[in-house]
């Protein structure tokens, strides 16, 4: 058996410095070596044309590798200084917002034209919407505690109780937040210093990644920009519990956010595995309320603490808008007709097409069974008539349901990042709907549906961009499909 010929650029471990040259979608930047052998090209995520920087080959192919960035050595001339600290989820944020706007667009119709085989995919754009808050837009933020710290100057790990985010590409270290991130609420970030201090004056240990052991693992916050509030979750283990007190927390978060302070939950997670809510242990409400509320185009909806919810409620009200916009640009197709809504979640698309329609009935399907008992309560409290949810998995349903066949003319698809399994899609096409207005987190998978729904009479009539993510390489896509 012939030896597989060894790479003549770069083998996997190795630590590379290279120029990003390149942008393409995700967020990855593209750098080149040229040498001898010829050229060849290596993906680094989260980085930036102009850029030289330090990364880490993760795999290495014939004529590619991909990379984790190590260390930005030289800035981009594009970018400019930030008064945000850094953090691992906002690589973009010293690059102007028109730029990325820039690169999110160029490599979004890219990705139609090479996977969705559209070569005229810009004759269909419609418009790229803004988030409205460039900055502090997020409603969630998830800190995590660390035995294990980072030492900027030094470049270092080293023995410390931190309270922030992990270092970016490193599952056990943390970096300490010190200061507004430019993604959550100012007021609080700027007192998470205080948290941190107060958390390790207990003496009790935060969380030791390798070992697997230690007392305090995340502290989760929700915010409503509706009534300001702030819901917090601690996330402890159960050895030592006795010794902390929960009552004198509450105190310092109440001193800190007096009002703003909607409630405390505490979590047990004893569970080795990096996640905040385990699938065994315990959540309990350790002061005033466990749920909040965010008005969305009018409705207001309940959240709790695993509730899913849009992370940016300001942009996603611009994206519902430009669906329902979508779904109401023929109203005769949407009165008195049924229009599913398929991978609903908590129902909120559906909803607001209901409350604009009259006559319309809408049936929302979602196999997360959690998030159809909030879009009932959702469509009651807002007083909602003409809506149907179901728990179900969408392809099992249609299956299971024959009686909607060719008497749905539109049909809205939100699915999850992995878009639509073929046969499910094929089902949904078997509905014979005239339109579908289809939205995805992942333009990649979304390019990789749009050729089979090509294939069976369905042409783009529109695409819109919304950018949900500001400082991230994430973009949300709205694409009107019509038969």
């Amino acid at each position: 058996m012939p030896r597989r010929e060894r790479n003549k650029f770069v083998k996997r471990g190795e630590i590379i410095e290279i120029l990003i040259e390149d942008y393409a979608f995700g967020g990855k930047g593209i750098g080149r070596i040229r040498n001898e052998h010829g050229e060849f090209v290596v993906f680094v995520p989260n980085t930036l044309p102009g850029q030289l920087v330090k990364a880490r080959v993760t795999k290495s192919q014939k004529k590619y590798a991909e990379c984790k960035l190590v260390d930005v050595l030289k800035a981009s001339e594009d970018e400019i200084p930030s008064n945000y600290q850094e953090v691992p989820g906002a690589p973009y944020i010293q690059l102007p917002i028109e730029k990325q706007h820039e690169y999110k667009y160029t490599s979004t119709m890219s990705l139609f034209k090479k996977i969705g085989k559209i070569e005229n995919i810009e004759d269909y754009f419609d418009e790229f919407v803004s988030s409205p808050n460039v900055f502090h837009y997020r409603n969630k933020m998830e800190y995590s505690f660390s035995a294990i710290g980072y030492d900027r100057e030094q470049k270092t790990d080293v023995d410390e109780f931190t309270l922030g985010f992990k270092r970016r590409g490193v599952w056990w270290m943390g970096e300490n937040l010190d200061k507004d991130s430019g993604l959550f609420d100012a007021e609080f970030e700027n007192s998470l210093k205080r948290i941190r201090t107060y958390c390790e004056e207990t003496g009790l240990a935060p969380w030791h990644g390798p070992k697997k052991e230690g007392f305090f693992r995340y502290f989760v916050v929700r915010k409503s920009y509706k009534t300001n509030e702030l819901l917090c979750n601690l996330v402890t283990t159960s050895k030592d519990l006795p010794k902390f007190s929960m009552p004198n927390f509450v105190s310092l978060l109440q001193e800190l956010f007096g009002d703003r302070l909607a409630g405390l939950l505490h979590t047990i997670n004893d569970e080795t595995g990096d996640r905040t809510i385990a699938t065994s242990g315990s959540i309990d409400l350790v002061y005033g309320k466990d749920k909040i509320v965010e008005e969305l185009l009018g409705l207001n909806f309940e959240i709790s603490m695993k509730s899913f919810f849009q992370t940016n409620p300001k942009s996603a009200e611009k994206l519902y808008s430009k669906v329902i916009d979508y779904a109401l640009e023929n109203k005769d197709a949407i009165d008195n007709t049924i229009v599913m809504d398929l991978f609903c979640g908590t129902g909120t698309i559906g909803q607001i097409l209901a409350s604009r329609s009259e006559n319309a009935k809408i049936v929302g399907v979602d196999i997360v069974a959690s998030a159809i008992e909030d879009a009932k309560k959702n469509a009651k409290r807002n007083n909602i008539e003409g809506v149907e949810f179901y728990a179900a998995d969408v392809g099992k349903f249609l299956l299971e349901q024959p009686q909607f066949k060719n008497k749905i003319k539109t049909i809205i698809l939100d699915p999850a990042r992995a878009g639509i399994a073929p046969k499910t899609l094929k089902k949904i096409i078997n509905l014979n709907a005239d339109r579908m207005v289809y939205v995805s987190c992942n333009p990649a998978t979304q390019a990789r549906d749009t050729e089979q729904l090509q294939e069976a009479g369905y042409t783009i009539k529109k695409i819109s961009l919304v950018d949900q993510f500001p400082h991230t390489a994430h973009i949300e896509t709205v694409v009107l499909f019509e038969k």
